[in-house]
């Protein structure tokens, strides 16, 4: 559980944990969390389609953005989640890499992504013309460095808003995982 009390019922609260029952058997700690505000949970991930589908990202490149800013601020949570989705799309040896922040496996594309969500994430003052020139010729156009700068600093918000809140990567999304990409997980809350 969160630092936060079960929720109060309310249409919102209902909709959200009905969604995590329908989706996966089971209501995710983060929703417990974010059914206190169920709409600006909507709103948000409103907002994370809004601009993946500006910036051109495919799911594999969102899974790319957000692991890699995941390792970067600690947050377990959204590396087992899009650990899992990663090793699903892929293979268990391509969410390793992307855990532990190695990028040979990667296109010029995806290794861009990851750059510049691990500099959003950690430093994005120390940005340069050099790591936007990079996304360029990984074939962003300016609009879309835009929305993807969006993208990424949002996903580290989230990241940041569970991780006060004291959500844990939960133990029946953690236990789906390939032992060796659990393995490769950096804890910050250890599931619970």
């Amino acid at each position: 559980m969160t630092f936060l009390e079960e929720p109060a019922p309310s249409a919102g609260q209902e909709r959200l944990y009905a969604e995590d029952l329908a989706d996966d058997g089971y209501v995710w700690d983060l929703t417990r969390a974010w059914a206190h505000q169920p709409e600006l949970k909507e709103q948000l991930v409103r907002l994370f389609d809004a601009t993946a589908d500006a910036a051109g990202l495919t799911p594999r490149d969102k899974a790319v953005i957000v692991i890699a800013q995941a390792r970067v601020v600690g947050d377990s949570y959204c590396a087992v989640a899009w650990g899992k989705r990663l090793t699903d799309w892929a293979d268990p040896q391509t969410a390793i890499a992307a855990l532990t922040a190695d990028d040979d496996p990667f296109s010029e594309r995806e290794r861009a992504l990851a750059a510049w969500a691990r500099t959003v994430a950690r430093s994005p003052s120390s940005s340069t013309p050099q790591d936007v020139q990079r996304l360029r010729n990984a074939g962003f156009k300016e609009p879309q460095i835009a929305a993807l700068t969006v993208y990424a600093g949002l996903r580290t918000a989230f990241s940041s808003i569970n991780s006060a809140l004291g959500a844990r990567p939960d133990i029946a999304l953690a236990q789906t995982l390939d032992p060796a990409v659990r393995t490769a997980i950096t804890w910050g809350r250890a599931p619970e």
